[in-house]
């Protein structure tokens, strides 16, 4: 699959300025690097509109909204060995979500994990971040996730137990386009 990048411009790209979000524990503010940040492309290949194409490799998420054209976003990606892959259906959507590590987290790093056994409400601290939009295969629940940061400068980097991390901001505007019910593809 082949995509070649376009601009957008007017409210669009007001819509998807580059965000400038303060770093957790610092003052020191982080921003996106251009290649990272959402824009629209051409898809060469025919898809059918509203579905979710992610590349890992490369660090990218699609949103497939017409025939040959998608939003592209960067993103996070699991760790060697954690990646989801594969194609799921996001069954479940939820703002501002609460979190619980499975047990598998909690027993590959007990030191990170185990304080969180009871889980985490949602809110700003949240590793779930802003929304997360909840991957299911076959009507059960895959345990990975489309869902924002408190991470940030994870983006464009595998470093997550297997989820697909956005900047809440992207993860927020993925959310409002995309209804329970549509297909992900992780290549």
């Amino acid at each position: 699959m082949i995509f070649r990048r376009t601009f957008i411009g007017g409210a669009a790209a007001a819509a998807m300025s580059a965000p400038s979000i303060l770093r957790a524990h610092t003052q020191e503010p982080f921003v996106l690097a251009d290649e990272f940040q959402p824009r629209e492309v051409r898809v060469r290949e025919q898809h059918a509109p509203g579905q979710i194409l992610v590349f890992p490799r490369n660090f990218f998420l699609y949103y497939v909204f017409d025939t040959e054209r998608a939003i592209r976003y960067g993103v996070g990606v699991g760790k060697a060995g954690l990646a989801f892959n594969g194609s799921a259906i996001i069954e479940r959507k939820a703002e501002w979500p609460s979190w619980r590590p499975t047990n598998d987290m909690i027993r590959r790093n007990p030191d990170r994990y185990a304080q969180f056994a009871d889980g985490v409400p949602g809110g700003p601290n949240n590793p779930l971040g802003a929304r997360a939009l909840y991957l299911y295969r076959e009507g059960r629940d895959t345990y990975y996730r489309i869902h924002g940061t408190t991470e940030p400068w994870s983006i464009g980097q595998s470093v997550s137990n297997g989820c697909i991390r956005m900047l809440n901001e992207h993860v927020i505007q993925l959310y409002e386009q995309v209804p329970v019910g549509t297909p992900v593809t992780v290549l």
